[in-house]
């Protein structure tokens, strides 16, 4: 009964436990995936062990590993009833080589069918996003930088791009990260892995560079995930998640 369940969640528009995506109202967004099958992309944390939920799931409920387009999906999305926020490939990367371009246009052109709608995208394939700039304006797109490397490599190319709201994931953060300068970001993102490690967990000063960082380019709005929350406790007395979004 449980792999039935889980093939049917696989299938279909889902609410979403993921904090940041979240609609105007305060109730929680969506996730929706046109593109089903094993990602490509396994990330690793700084113990060498992978913290790819989607590719756990799909190893735990035995789901076809087979990359395909799921037509279906645009037809889904009607069933939302008023505007929303949808992140769009949440088990699959969808900026990678592994995406057919025909894909790409049809997922492209159901956002524009659906312009009350915000779809946010997140990429670990950051060097592929210029091929569909500039972006729809109800779109979000972002980069994950897990590490300083992945944050230099992704902010370039993020900066290349237009879109209306750009955006930068640290999470999990998993070093130190130089963040100079955050001209041309909308909002940041910042969480520690999940399950929580201490051998994975940031550090407070990490985050709080980030949150100066933030603060002086514009006040970028900043969303801390709950997952930082038993950091604060007894370190930073007083102080309270910020959990902001773009305007």
């Amino acid at each position: 009964m449980a792999n039935i369940e889980a093939k049917e969640k696989e299938d279909t528009i889902n609410r979403t436990r993921i904090e940041w995506v979240r609609n105007e109202d305060g109730t929680q967004g969506y996730t929706i995936n046109p593109v089903k099958g094993l990602c490509p992309v396994d990330c690793k944390d700084n113990q060498g062990k992978s913290y790819c939920y989607a590719r756990a799931m799909y190893k735990r409920f035995k789901w076809n590993t087979e990359i395909r387009y799921q037509s279906g999906w645009i037809q889904e999305i009607s069933t939302i009833k008023k505007p929303s926020k949808i992140f769009i490939g949440s088990t699959m990367e969808l900026f990678g080589s592994w995406i057919n371009e025909r894909w790409w246009h049809f997922i492209n052109a159901a956002i524009l069918s659906y312009p009350e709608h915000t779809f946010i995208f997140l990429t670990k394939q950051p060097q592929n996003l210029i091929k569909w700039s500039p972006f729809p304006d109800n779109c979000w797109v972002g980069i994950s930088a897990d590490t300083k490397k992945r944050m230099a490599e992704g902010y370039t190319h993020l900066c290349n791009i237009e879109a209306k709201v750009k955006y930068i994931s640290f999470e999990p953060l998993l070093e130190r990260m130089d963040v100079n300068n955050l001209a041309s970001i909308q909002w940041v993102i910042i969480g520690q892995k999940t399950p929580m490690n201490v051998k994975t967990a940031p550090k407070m000063a990490w985050i709080q560079e980030i949150l100066v960082a933030a603060s002086n380019a514009e006040n970028i709005p900043v969303f801390m995930k709950n997952n930082l929350e038993p950091l604060l406790v007894g370190q930073w007395a007083g102080w309270k998640l910020r959990q902001e979004f773009p305007v």
